[in-house]
């Protein structure tokens, strides 16, 4: 058995560090591939905001067209309620009119009674009633005597020539007519008067003369001798 020779192993030898020549890189080498290394960095980050930018450009497009699309949406959402508001009004409408239409005798023979006194007691209270309703549901009641003659709510079922009349007038309501709001249910039925043949020319001649006669006096009062 050998003994070991103390303090052999604090005195071993280290090998001797690498150079740069034995590792094949030389510090005139290392300075440009440092420098080369600063210079890609700056382009990187150029190539990488232009990628944003673009980006960015494409979701302000989508945004763009998606608002768009969403006023388009609202502006027909409301083009279609209006249409269905304005529909549903005029099926109300037409389905009141169609009602109150069956009832139009029921409120003729009303009339009719109270013209001859016969609207008494308890028929008095349920036909004030019933008009009460359908005045509520906007039934309106038009035709006078004496009003000027219009085929569009009139209808003529009798026709007279009257003297006192310049033009076609109702002068009797055979029976009233009835309208909601605008929408004319029934027209009224009237007797109607014309004036009579060749009295509005006798009315204009004595217009004339009683104008010339004015004129002729006026003269005659002008012309007459001047006291001296």
């Amino acid at each position: 058995m050998t003994e070991e020779t103390p303090g052999f192993e604090e005195h071993q030898p280290q090998p001797p560090p690498q150079s740069d020549a034995a590792s094949g890189t030389t510090p005139e080498d290392a300075a440009p591939a440092a420098a080369q290394d600063k210079g890609a960095a700056p382009a990187g980050d150029a190539d990488q905001s232009a990628a944003l930018t673009a980006q960015l450009d494409q979701v302000r497009t989508a945004l763009g067209e998606r608002t768009a699309d969403l006023q388009r949406l609202q502006a027909e959402y409301q083009n279609y309620r209006r249409r269905v508001d304005r529909d549903r009004i005029a099926v109300r409408e037409v389905a009141v009119a169609n009602i109150l239409s069956e009832l139009l005798p029921v409120l003729d023979d009303i009339g009719r009674a109270r013209d001859h006194s016969e609207l008494v007691g308890g028929f008095k209270s349920v036909a004030e009633s019933l008009e009460t309703v359908v005045a509520k549901l906007g039934l309106q009641q038009f035709g006078k005597e004496g009003e000027p003659f219009d085929p569009t709510i009139h209808e003529a079922l009798m026709h007279s020539y009257a003297p006192d009349v310049t033009e076609t007038t109702c002068v009797a309501i055979l029976q009233p007519g009835y309208r909601i709001g605008e929408r004319t249910i029934r027209p009224a039925r009237v007797a109607v008067a014309e004036p009579q043949p060749g009295a509005q020319t006798v009315k204009s001649a004595e217009e004339s003369g009683t104008a010339q006669a004015a004129e002729q006096g006026e003269d005659k009062e002008s012309g007459g001798p001047e006291e001296g």
